[in-house]
């Protein structure tokens, strides 16, 4: 069955890659073109792979073996990243956040798309990632991710996105899924997280952003002078009240993250809240946000099975190789299963701690699977694209330049 898992994950990383490809075919095709679009959403990929493990699982183990595992796997994380992206995508939420950027941006595009790609992925070590790249996502959607701006623009904006998330997460020791993992077990607080990755991560967030504004600074000009303005919408703002009221159901989600039967009942409330002033509501990203934790839930499926052969590599790595070993490893695999693996291993020293915190963090831009909150980018922002698909390469190699200043930040 290790192997069988091995197989799998792989088939599943292929996929991944090759999700455009599928959404190409379903456009030619008119017969199949439901079930190619299907194979080439993103989202589904591992949710599906994970679908045929346990069929397979049953079979060569027996159904109650398949059960077993299934029911034993934690899908806190998923259920978690669910509820937060629902929550966080609210208009009241929304329409607070822009009140908010319009006011220390003075209305000027560049700057408010600066902040978008840099202060709201900050934030992110207090509200969570998963929370700030669904605020990042949509804020920055009618700005950069749109028609008029070229491709390979789009995708040096998405790879900068998701490498700020990623270590914009590492201010605090609850908020990036990967430090998360160990951050008990290593005995890292906040306290530690911010002297030893978090100034390090906001330079590198810094850079990153600004640089990549630079390079959008015409077709963010451009967008504002046609008319095209970042404002998520041209409606009325949601009263104050309702935004407050709002945040305030986020910061219980978000205090909530460990414990999904408290945080579903509060989402429980919150969807009654909504259904009471449906005149201040806009409709819920329901369906984005459920491909999102089915892709996670997949993920964590398939991930379980791949110990066997990532525990070693991990133990055999001295810290600098980790470092660059974890970079790698990222890119095919969860960065919060890499640190979950090294929080294992006994008596791993502080220096070799670090450099595979650091790697996995710096990594989790490169792919959709490199960090949780990849896959909610995905989802919100895949309509921007050409055939409204995002292709895997295309955000590898957005996120390579972004990725190397992370990485010397770190050693800094």
């Amino acid at each position: 069955m290790q192997l069988i898992g091995a197989i799998l994950f792989a088939l599943a990383l292929l996929h991944t890659f090759s999700a455009k490809a599928f959404e190409r075919m379903s456009h030619k095709s008119s017969r199949h073109a439901g079930l190619l679009h299907l194979l080439g959403e993103v989202e589904v990929v591992f949710g599906f792979w994970a679908m045929v493990l346990l069929v397979v699982m049953a079979f060569v183990a027996g159904p109650q073996n398949a059960i077993a595992y299934a029911e034993t796997q934690q899908y806190t994380e998923p259920l978690f990243v669910f509820v937060v992206m629902v929550v966080a995508a609210s208009r009241p939420v929304l329409d607070f956040v822009q009140r908010l950027v319009d006011v220390l941006s003075g209305g000027r595009p560049l700057l408010q798309a600066w902040m978008g790609l840099a202060l709201v992925p900050l934030a992110g070590s207090l509200i969570t990632e998963p929370a700030a790249m669904t605020l990042a996502a949509l804020m920055l959607a009618p700005q950069i991710f749109r028609d008029g701006v070229p491709e390979w623009q789009k995708y040096a904006a998405l790879g900068v996105l998701f490498v700020n998330v990623s270590i914009g997460g590492t201010l605090t020791a609850y908020a990036a899924p990967p430090v998360l993992m160990v951050a008990a077990t290593w005995q890292w607080d906040s306290a530690f997280m911010a002297a030893n990755f978090g100034w390090k991560a906001t330079l590198a967030v810094l850079v990153n952003a600004t640089a990549v504004t630079w390079l959008l600074r015409e077709q963010l000009r451009n967008g504002a002078n046609k008319g095209d303005a970042p404002a998520l919408t041209a409606r009325a703002p949601a009263p104050m009240l309702t935004s407050m009221i709002h945040l305030a159901f986020l910061a219980a989600v978000v205090m909530l993250a460990h414990h999904p039967v408290l945080f579903l009942g509060l989402f429980l409330f919150f969807l009654g809240f909504t259904t009471a002033y449906p005149q201040h509501q806009s409709p819920l990203i329901l369906k984005e946000a459920l491909l999102v934790g089915f892709f996670l839930a997949g993920l964590v499926v398939l991930g379980s099975m791949q110990q066997w052969w990532l525990q070693p590599i991990v133990e055999s790595l001295q810290p600098l190789a980790l470092f660059f070993g974890a970079l790698g490893l990222t890119a095919i695999t969860d960065n919060a299963a890499l640190t979950y693996l090294g929080s294992l291993i006994d008596g791993i020293s502080p220096h070799a701690q670090y450099m595979l915190v650091a790697g996995a963090v710096a990594g989790g831009g490169l792919t959709v699977i490199a960090n949780a909150p990849n896959p909610a980018g995905i989802s919100l922002l895949r309509k921007g694209f050409r055939d409204e698909s995002i292709s895997a390469l295309g955000l590898l190699a957005g996120a390579l330049a972004p990725t190397a200043v992370a990485a010397i930040a770190f050693f800094l």
